[in-house]
């Protein structure tokens, strides 16, 4: 069932609002305190973990929390991807598993698989609808999700009932600037980039991108859904 339309804004519209306003204070207060001056030997000798780069965004673009975004290309169909946090931390991409055209995604649920080497990480779809199109180049060329996310790495097409309901309900502008400091500060323990991460250092993975389990499936190379 779609799930994004004109009701989706009236029943999630006050928890986005809470969910936006606490990011705002965390990264206000975080600014007014700053970094910590004249730290004992002690201290300096043991370092905290680097916290991750800062990831960009673009301008254009209205991102979900499960870092995907999504674009309206006009008569409701919106381009859709995961954004340059997430490919960052997956490390390189080996390759994706799509849904079919005409399958129906919801909004905030697991659209597609994207695979770092035999495991297969769950993601988000930003937006709900059916999907009208995937990415040939991706299908092909799994590294395109690395090097250009917002660009040639876009995922699916996907028609939506509302692009304006649809978009009120993700990240834009200072919002989505404020959300994108806010995750990388709370970032503080990044995960390793090789394919042969631990059991547990998938899970915390999956449990960042998608509040999810993850799947690890060991068979062979990614296909589309059946």
């Amino acid at each position: 069932m779609e799930s994004v339309g004109v009701d989706l804004f009236a029943t999630k519209g006050l928890e986005y609002i809470l969910v936006i306003g606490y990011l705002l204070l965390l990264v206000g207060c975080r600014r007014m305190v700053g970094p910590r001056k004249g730290r004992a030997p002690a201290e300096a000798a043991h370092p905290e973990p680097a916290a991750l780069p800062s990831f960009d965004l673009r301008e254009d673009l209205h991102y979900h929390q499960g870092h995907t975004w999504a674009l309206s290309e006009g008569d409701g169909v919106m381009r859709v991807g995961i954004d340059d946090f997430a490919q960052k931390v997956l490390g390189p991409v080996s390759g994706v598993i799509l849904p079919r055209v005409g399958e129906r995604l919801s909004e905030g649920e697991p659209g597609w698989k994207v695979r770092v080497g035999r495991q297969s990480i769950p993601m988000l779809s930003p937006v709900g609808g059916e999907v009208v199109a995937w990415n040939d180049d991706v299908l092909g060329s799994p590294g395109l999700l690395n090097r250009e996310p917002y660009d040639r790495g876009w995922l699916l097409k996907v028609k939506v009932r509302s692009p304006a309901a649809a978009m009120r309900n993700l990240l834009s502008g200072n919002l989505a600037q404020a959300w994108s400091e806010e995750v990388v500060a709370s970032f503080d323990a990044p995960l390793p980039t090789r394919p042969d991460r631990s059991v547990d250092a998938w899970d915390r993975l999956a449990r960042v991108l998608v509040l999810d389990e993850v799947d690890r499936s060991h068979s062979g190379p990614a296909v589309i859904l059946t």
